[in-house]
């Protein structure tokens, strides 16, 4: 037996249970006693299924009677606190939205379909439209390798969970960033897959146009690209799912571009080294490498870039009078601003993202893969609410998320890559951004990345020792 059951990853688990070595309901209880000793810490939960033994009792009968559904059959898995989940309130980090979902959202009905267990629901901030992961109903989410800082957000409860051994995987989304900086920010693998390559419905309204994404998390490249295998098609509900180009993997040797930096904004020197340090592995794995800026102009969609949620938001204080008497004063602030924006402003940052996604297409023409930095400062502290300094500058709300956006607004797939840690030994991440449709191809490259690496290492806090901490 290698490590507890907790410890297993997906793969590694399924045939555990195949053999009969394991049982899914003797993990789903090691996985509630890790929960009970390390959630009161790290805050990644909300909730928890009400029937989780009686998922794991199902699973079990399955692999008894020698019928599990998928490879996920028996997985434990992790689930933001804005996906539904039947049988769950989904509060989308606030007050506004508490009742019980009806039915599964799409995505968490494929994994429902694949004999995944559900474990819970996990935290993030209200209206899932900050880069770190904190609300006034359910409290600040922690970073299990170090708990004073934040694993980001908005997917951060998620993040949180499965770097802990909370979860052995987890669904999170992505507007803006928020699966590949949480995921960098924890050492877990974490996708931004195409618009529309996750078909979504029967879920909560969009603020985020159709930037926002399903995003899966994981401890290993293949057990990500389970998870993905689950999640991925299309679907009849959502129009965006039908029409996404066929991809063909380009031969070798790539042709990969190395953005370290974006024009004169900050990154913490630490993680432009990690970046570089990837470059050179694929540059001395055949590849051509070369590191320049990115040949796009951002400035448009920066400039656009708050209208977005704010426009979105007005559009959900319009339709839900619940929101009005709810909502932080924030985003009641964020909602008022979006209502005064007017058409033409709306208008404008609708062409301004046509204008990027043309420009993104005639850049994957030129370059296979697009390197860069998963976010441009490394964890902060877990209350506030971004970074006020990268390297010394003083920087905005999204000066840490200046590599990530664009590539929402571009809608093209982004995988998170484990580069290394820091000298505090925080995790660093980077990303892969490839053409549409890319998602396997970009796991595999990654797939080779982590072939000479050292592999997932438990944070400290996730040791089994880290029990006592319930009691302390």
């Amino acid at each position: 037996m290698v490590g507890a059951f907790w410890q297993r990853g997906a793969a590694d688990l399924s045939a555990a249970y195949r053999s009969g070595e394991a049982d899914p309901r003797a993990v789903v209880s090691e996985l509630a006693d890790r929960i009970d000793a390390l959630n009161p810490v790290l805050n990644a939960y909300v909730a928890l299924a009400p029937d989780l033994k009686e998922q794991a009792e199902t699973s079990s009968r399955r692999y008894r009677e020698n019928a599990p559904l998928s490879p996920l059959d028996g997985v434990p898995i992790a689930v933001k606190d804005n996906l539904h989940v039947a049988g769950m309130p989904t509060a989308w980090g606030g007050a506004t939205f508490s009742d019980v979902a009806r039915a599964d959202e799409l995505p968490v009905a494929r994994l429902r379909a694949a004999g995944a267990i559900l474990v819970g629901k996990t935290n993030t901030p209200e209206f899932a439209v900050e880069g770190y992961t904190a609300n006034a109903r359910f409290g600040v989410t922690r970073n299990p390798w170090d708990p004073a800082l934040t694993p980001g957000g908005s997917s951060g409860g998620t993040v949180s969970a499965v770097a802990a051994g909370l979860a052995v995987l987890g669904i999170g989304t992505d507007g803006g960033g928020s699966t590949r900086r949480p995921a960098g920010h924890t050492g877990l693998f974490g996708l931004k897959p195409t618009i529309g390559r996750i078909a979504r419905a029967g879920g909560l309204p969009q603020v985020l146009m159709d930037f926002e994404v399903i995003g899966p998390f994981a401890r290993s490249i293949d057990d990500l690209r389970l998870l993905y295998s689950a999640l991925a098609g299309p679907d009849r509900r959502d129009p965006a799912s039908r029409g996404i180009p066929d991809f063909t993997a380009p031969d070798s040797p790539l042709r990969i571009l190395s953005v370290a930096r974006l024009g004169s904004h900050p990154c913490e020197p630490a993680i432009i080294s990690a970046t570089r340090d990837i470059a050179q592995r694929f540059s001395s794995a055949g590849h051509h490498v070369e590191e320049a800026d990115l040949p796009l102009d951002l400035g448009e969609i920066d400039a656009f870039w708050g209208s977005f949620a704010q426009i979105g938001l007005a559009h959900l204080k319009a339709t839900v009078p619940a929101m009005a008497r709810n909502a932080g004063a924030r985003y009641m602030e964020m909602a008022e601003m979006g209502a005064g924006l007017g058409v033409a402003s709306l208008f404008g940052a609708m062409a301004a993202v046509q204008r990027l996604r043309a420009a993104t297409s005639c850049l994957f023409a030129e370059w296979d893969v697009i390197l860069m930095p998963s976010a441009a400062a490394q964890p902060w502290p877990a209350e506030q609410s971004h970074p006020l300094e990268i390297d010394g500058q003083p920087v905005g709300p999204r000066g840490h998320a200046i590599y990530t956006g664009w590539v929402n607004a571009a809608g093209h797939p982004a995988l998170a890559v484990p580069a290394g840690c820091d000298e505090a030994g925080l995790p660093i991440g980077c990303q892969l951004i490839g053409d549409l449709g890319s998602e396997d191809f970009l796991m595999d490259l990654a797939s080779a990345l982590a072939a000479g690496a050292p592999g997932w290492q438990w944070p400290e806090l996730a040791q089994p020792s880290a029990r006592r901490l319930q009691a302390e």
